[in-house]
């Protein structure tokens, strides 16, 4: 079997928003029974269809890098999880919906992913130290996903989401809401799922073709990686 090209997407959050939950859902369909803390980085990997029941059809890894730790610890933390970041060709954004404080560091969090020396003041919103403006040229792919959607009162949902929408237009990207105790959350067929599936396809696009759809010649992780596959790999 030839190995197969695949693409790096970090999972970035706060402590305690469900990465490791989110990852295990996304990678083998599953509900994680007994979630842990993540210390340094954990990697995992699925199988994508790009441009799925097309005839430009093909399959690729993809690697999802669940990174652990605080958005505010020290810098020697930030410089280690520095290394997590090379190479990085997507970026998954998560929040937990019934902490506000969550939703608001995922500014943060992308800023010291993409290296962008601001040093903000006062409170996080759309409309103070962070806008758009940060996120404009930014080249990688993202998506936002919120979580622990079960944990909120149907009464509150409206409120909360209207709250957490300001965010997927910020980062110019997609957003999912769900519960990862569930797989229904992601079944074929769901909004959720197709835009999961446009998200791995755009990221797919931005490393290996070029904008009129051609293969970019000489890009392969084949040498790096070798063939097969590998399910999880932890650095602590």
């Amino acid at each position: 079997m030839a190995a197969l090209d695949r693409v790096k997407v970090l999972v970035l959050g706060d402590s305690g928003v469900g990465k490791s939950s989110l990852v295990h859902l996304l990678c083998q369909n599953q509900v994680l029974g007994n979630p842990s803390w993540t210390v340094g980085c954990s990697v995992d990997v699925r199988l994508h269809e790009y441009r799925e029941g097309t005839p430009e059809e093909k399959t690729y890894y993809i690697e999802l890098w669940d990174v652990g730790g605080s958005v505010g610890s020290v810098s020697s933390m930030k410089s280690t999880r520095a290394v997590f970041y090379n190479g990085v060709n997507g970026i998954i954004l998560v929040h937990d919906l019934t902490n506000k404080k969550s939703s608001q560091n995922l500014y943060r969090w992308s800023l010291e992913v993409l290296n962008r020396d601001l040093q903000p003041t006062g409170v996080l919103v759309s409309n103070g130290d962070y806008d758009r403006e940060h996120f404009a040229d930014n080249q990688i792919p993202l998506l936002v996903i919120g979580t622990k959607l079960d944990q909120i009162l149907e009464g509150k949902r409206t409120e909360v989401l209207t709250r957490t929408s300001f965010l997927a237009e910020d980062f110019n990207a997609e957003e999912i809401n769900l519960d990862c105790t569930s797989t229904r959350c992601l079944a074929a067929g769901s909004s959720n799922a197709v835009k999961l599936s446009r998200f791995y396809d755009k990221v797919i696009e931005k490393r290996y073709y070029s904008r009129d759809g051609t293969t970019i010649s000489g890009f392969t992780d084949r040498k790096r990686f070798g063939g097969g596959s590998f399910k999880s790999i932890h650095y602590d």
